[in-house]
Parts: structure tokens; sequence; C-alpha cells
């Protein structure tokens, strides 16, 4: 792989940080100024395909919407597979899905479950891990269809909300290019 042009401190200058967005205390951190870039965008595929590459994977699997842009770039990049980890209602054929629960409410996630062969390595990349609710929720959905999944891939973390820490706690290894402390 060509190493990158952009260290992972010169791609986090490339992350916006709106305040009080979408509620007041809020430092909101924007990626469409890195995904627009394009010597940002290309060196944090290479940078989270060089750690796919490493775990193994052999597909991709990448959470709605974000994860869409990231790890579909990153399966790309490795000529592997992509697995789109989905809303529900957004697949035209019967899916698997989870429910899961978020801070006021549940959600769901849904999957093609033909999308996997049984004893797949995936790596999921996202965009950020918050809480990790969606990530842990993924990480089961995925090991129901068969997957082995170990990896979890983010452009960021937002250490101070725990989602990296629970996923560790899970089992799994994560790593982010990047983090901000706060909210």
């Amino acid at each position: 792989m060509t190493p990158p042009h952009l260290s992972r401190e010169e791609l986090k200058a490339l992350v916006r940080t709106v305040p009080d967005f979408p509620h007041p205390g809020i430092q909101f951190r924007d990626i469409t100024t890195l995904i627009g870039h394009h010597q940002g965008m290309a060196a944090s595929v290479h940078h989270l395909a060089e750690l796919a590459d490493a775990a193994g994977a052999h597909k991709i699997a990448g959470m709605e919407a974000r994860g869409f842009i990231f790890g579909a770039a990153v399966a790309v990049k490795l000529g592997i597979g992509f697995v789109p980890v989905r809303k529900p209602g957004k697949l035209p054929i019967a899916t698997i899905g989870i429910d899961y629960a978020l801070e006021y409410g549940t959600d769901r996630l849904e999957m093609d479950p033909g999308a996997i062969e049984p004893g797949q390595k995936v790596v999921m990349v996202d965009d950020l891990i918050a809480t990790g609710g969606t990530a842990l929720a993924s990480a089961e959905l995925l090991r129901r269809a068969g997957a082995v999944i170990e990896q979890a891939l983010f452009v960021i973390d937002l250490p101070d909300l725990g989602g990296a820490a629970r996923l560790r706690d899970a089992g799994m290894d994560v790593h982010a290019l990047m983090e901000f402390d706060g909210d």
C-alpha cells in the first residue's frame, strides 16, 4: 500500500467542530470537511485499510449511513466485499435483524442473511464511536449471520462516552484514527 500523505494529526485538523449541535453544549464532530478533502479521505481510507488488512478481513461491514462511506472505500482498497448494516425496511429481501436500546427508546438494524459465509472474518468500519450501542448491536447481528467479528475500526472516538471501552469489554479490538475529548 502506498503510504498516506497526511498523518493522523493532520486528518484530525480536517474535522470541523460545530458547537451546540444538535443541542446546546454538544460539540459536534463533522466529518464532511474530512471526506470533502481528497487527500484527507484517501489517507483516512489508507489508515483504516492497513488496520483491516492486518486483522485478516475477508469482508468489511459498515453501519448506515456514514459507515458506508468509509467501509465501502476500505473494502474497495482491499479488494474484498462490503456488507451494509441497514436501518429497517431498506432491503428488498427477507432480512435478519436486531433491536437495541437507545438512550430514549429502541432502534433496529437489519442485513441480508446471505451476505456472509459462516466463519468469514469481518471487520466493522464506522465514522464515529460514541456510546457504542450501534456498534455492539451490529457486531451481534453480524455474528448471528455467521461472521467472526473481533475488530472494529473508527475514524473518530469520543472516549468520554465510553463506546470503545464497551466494545473492548465485549472482547473486540478497537482502533480509531483520532480521539476528541468531551461531548
